[in-house]
């Protein structure tokens, strides 16, 4: 590599590249956005650990900053306990509850309230460092502020979600829990597919015919999203409980109360109704995994061999796990993993969307 005459003015791009940022991409942001979809992640199971344990409603306040720092002290347990008496769920559902049961609840709730506030810092502090290193192309910077406003969004839908569970119901309403669970993997998704961008560089296909890839891979990618939302439907009317028979439900193929008398109430709101929604989907979304990894191997596409078929062995074992979480009625072990899986088949399916552009 030959030197620059003296007095010549450096080379902004070669300078750039050797920071590891170019004007299309950084992989250090690359790999800062991983990082942060991975506590999206690790947030939304352990919501769904609070969903089963039925920690959800056990912190009655929204504090964003002091709400960090527990109760210390005997004195001040009690004072947090009896505001969870005055709910419905205590009065309804617990009832008797000692404080060191409510103790337990009271940790789930708080540990997936302490991981939202750990994912806002993990994301704006290096983001501004990031940023001030010039580390981050121009074209990121905005999708950043968008990101985190996203992440903002979300924190004040979970708030929303909570407070319909303390006004005259014993749970959550199951349909801000599927809003906020739907924001969640929104984040998660843009997150993912914003880090594959910062680590290849935008592609420049706008203009290009759309292929039957695409089309595919981005229907199975909203398919799985909107399943990932039937699951929240299910989990908000606790479900998972009933007709915990496979592959029929109460002995019949279609539940014989599926109808709960309008439309909104058998989707939203019927636990039959929403349980079988959620199976035939997983049947769908597996079937449409599997052919879609036999096309590309059939095809001999060979960029889309390895993703499609992590793809379908994801399908395989969530579908496994869905049917033993079914079967066993629910065990914590087995709904966490099962919600874990979830995320995993929709950051595979993300991958599959985005490298199906680039083919």
């Amino acid at each position: 590599m030959t030197e620059p005459e003296y007095g010549a003015r450096p080379d902004a791009t070669a300078f750039s590249a050797a920071r590891g940022v170019d004007a299309q991409r950084s992989r250090v942001a690359a790999i800062w956005l991983v990082a942060v979809a991975a506590l999206v992640l690790a947030m939304v199971v352990v919501g769904g650990a609070t969903r089963v344990t039925g920690s959800g409603l056990s912190i009655t306040q929204w504090k964003p900053v002091s709400g960090v720092i527990p109760p210390l002290g005997h004195a001040a347990w009690e004072q947090v306990f009896r505001l969870y008496q005055a709910t419905p769920q205590y009065q309804v559902l617990n009832r008797g509850m000692t404080l060191a049961q409510f103790q337990i609840i009271y940790w789930w709730e708080w540990a997936h309230r302490l991981l939202g506030r750990l994912l806002g810092l993990a994301f704006f502090a290096p983001f501004l460092i990031l940023l001030a290193l010039r580390r981050v192309p121009r074209w990121l910077v905005w999708r950043c502020v968008l990101l985190f406003a996203l992440g903002s969004l979300q924190g004040l839908v979970g708030w929303w979600m909570v407070k319909s569970g303390l006004e005259g119901r014993t749970s959550v309403a199951p349909e801000r829990l599927a809003a906020h669970l739907a924001l969640a993997l929104l984040l998660f998704v843009a997150l993912v597919w914003t880090a594959l961008e910062a680590w290849s560089g935008r592609s420049e296909d706008g203009g290009r015919r759309r292929s039957g890839w695409i089309w595919a891979s981005e229907s199975f990618l909203g398919a799985v999203f909107l399943q990932c939302l039937l699951g929240a439907l299910v989990a908000g009317n606790h479900a998972g409980l009933i007709d915990a028979d496979w592959p029929l439900m109460a002995g019949r193929a279609i539940p014989a109360d599926y109808w709960s008398g309008s439309l909104w109430a058998s989707l939203a709101h019927s636990p039959p109704a929403t349980q079988f929604n959620h199976r035939v989907l997983a049947y769908g979304l597996l079937a449409a995994g599997l052919a879609m990894c036999a096309a590309a191997f059939r095809q001999r596409a060979l960029p889309l061999r390895y993703p499609t078929l992590g793809l379908a062995s994801l399908m395989i074992v969530q579908v496994t796990l869905g049917v033993a979480t079914l079967i066993l009625t629910v065990p914590l072990a087995l709904a966490m993993a099962h919600q874990f899986t979830a995320v995993a088949v929709l950051g595979g399916a993300t991958i599959l969307a985005w490298r199906a552009r680039r083919v």
